[in-house]
């Protein structure tokens, strides 16, 4: 039979709940659903109807919104009692794109329909309308015994153009991820954001330990397919695969791509009147080339500007955006709980070409919006028509060192003293791997000043002193080349620091982009 005809069966879903579904036998797998991208590609892109909706969830305000909550009672699969369940986001406010959810098993598929038994209507959605079944959801969470065995928490949500967030045992929400990035940051463009437009949940057998899920893509300029495999834990890892179709060519494709929040840390200049002394969900990029080096760039957000920074290679064995500081007091705030912020660790499973480690900082004055973006940029961009295939790792991890560089940066702080306004010191504190093995010779930092403006500069008094726990400090001081120079006249410049023994690097190189 082909594998368009469907078999209308009398299965239902949710008997104990107040309506019943209908399966129909299909087979569901990537192959189908990248069938299904495939078609849209080869037809004129249409946008969601952002209108579709009635009149009231249009309306609905923000604290009217969050009035609306999932019964946790309908939850899909909570019935069977099984390893997984999935809750539903009702559709309104801002999200109004409709997204279509599905059920599958290996030989059937349903449609889940918007229904007002998954909800629960707060006081302040006095009188609501009718849903509409075909509305579609604005999105949807996964939720497993992640923290106990007793209760089912958020592991994954789905909610937003093709975003996501994930955690692990012990975190709380912090970085995003999502599934292409289209023309970020790229001059003369606007930037697209695709959405995950269906979902295919795969049902969980008693004792599975991942959850398997699809989705279908669409865009201005791209349709895709991708399949996720979740594995809750301590990391809780994703398994990503996608396949996209090019409409159209575009100046920048994003593989990869994840937006996190930086307003200011321990290496900021810029000051602002708050009372934790850091605010941030990352603090870093870290990154592993194929070459063996592991480099660690400090998030910055001084120099009020928009800023990008790439990191060409051969291939890319790693990167992601990381929250090393995991010191409490290092900011102070007990409900946002930025220590508890995931990192998110990219390991590609795939061959991805040769390409660029991107990362651009957004200049931003609170901690109300993502203001920053890391993603692998490939060096040659697909032309309309093209079909790009590439699959990778997730890890949403506490981990201070998943690039495995052994030596790694713990912190990053500058300044300068107003009897020497032309001078700047720098400070770079390393800890972990062999430098905490005692060792008669201590080691040494390598510094140099890279880019244009290098040979601007001088770097000078380049000492390392051992610190309290195992850590080690480099300190130098950069300063203008011309004895009559002042910093403030020179530009932006690229420094790189690791501490070595001998000639054996012990840690990963710290790159630093610096206004003097």
């Amino acid at each position: 039979m082909p594998r368009n005809l469907f078999l209308i069966s009398t299965i239902a879903l949710f008997s104990g709940s107040a309506f019943a579904q209908t399966w129909q036998r299909e087979e569901i797998n990537f192959e189908s659903i990248e069938s299904r991208a495939l078609d849209l590609s080869n037809k004129p892109y249409v946008a969601p109807d952002k209108n579709s909706l009635p009149d009231w969830m249009n309306k609905l305000t923000y604290d009217q919104y969050r009035d609306i909550r999932f019964n946790p009672d309908q939850a899909l699969w909570a019935a069977e009692k099984l390893p997984f369940r999935a809750h539903f986001f009702h559709p309104g406010y801002l999200f109004r794109e409709p997204v279509m959810l599905n059920e599958f098993t290996d030989t059937h598929t349903q449609r889940i329909r918007l229904s007002e038994a998954f909800f629960n209507y707060g006081p302040l959605i006095k009188n609501h309308g009718d849903l509409p079944s075909d509305g579609g959801f604005a999105g949807w969470r996964l939720h497993a015994p992640l923290n106990s065995k007793d209760y089912y928490d958020e592991v994954a949500v789905f909610q937003g153009a093709s975003y996501w967030r994930a955690l692990g045992r012990g975190q709380r929400y912090g970085i995003s991820a999502r599934g292409i990035a289209v023309n970020t940051g790229a001059d003369g463009v606007t930037e697209e954001f695709p959405s995950f437009r269906e979902f295919w949940l795969k049902k969980p057998e008693p004792n599975d330990t991942t959850a398997t899920f699809y989705a279908l893509l669409d865009g201005p300029s791209y349709s895709g397919a991708y399949s996720f495999r979740v594995d809750p834990g301590d990391d809780t890892v994703v398994n990503v695969k996608a396949v996209l179709f090019a409409r159209h060519e575009v100046k920048r494709l994003g593989i990869a791509p994840m937006s996190s929040m930086f307003w200011f840390g321990e290496n900021s200049r810029r000051r602002f009147d708050d009372f934790r002394p850091e605010v941030h969900d990352s603090d870093g990029l870290s990154i592993r080339m194929s070459t063996g080096e592991r480099l660690w760039r400090p998030i910055t957000n001084d120099s009020g500007n928009l800023e990008f920074s790439f990191f060409k290679m051969d291939k890319c064995e790693g990167f992601g955006l990381l929250q090393r500081d995991r010191n409490f007091h290092s900011y102070e705030d007990g409900e946002a709980a930025y220590n508890l912020r995931p990192s998110l660790w990219i390991e590609p499973t795939s061959d991805w070409g040769p390409g660029s480690v991107m990362l651009m900082e957004i200049p931003t004055t609170n901690e109300l919006s993502d203001n920053t973006v890391a993603m692998w940029q490939p060096d040659k961009t697909p032309k309309a028509g093209d079909r790009i295939e590439f699959s990778y790792k997730q890890h949403w991890t506490m981990a201070a060192d998943p690039s495995q560089a052994g030596g790694r940066v713990i912190a990053t702080r500058t300044g300068v003293h107003e009897w020497q306004p032309e001078q700047r010191t720098m400070i770079v504190e390393f800890a972990g791997g062999a430098l905490e093995m005692p060792d008669e010779k201590p080691p040494t930092a390598e510094v140099q000043a890279l880019g244009d403006n290098a040979d601007k500069i001088k770097i000078q008094g380049v000492t390392v002193q051992p610190l309290p726990e195992g850590h080690w400090r480099a300190a130098f001081q950069i300063a203008p080349a011309d004895e009559n120079g002042k910093l403030s006249d020179i530009g932006p410049v690229e420094l790189r620091c690791a501490l070595k023994r001998g000639d054996a690097f012990l840690t990963e190189t710290w790159a630093y982009r610096i206004k003097p």
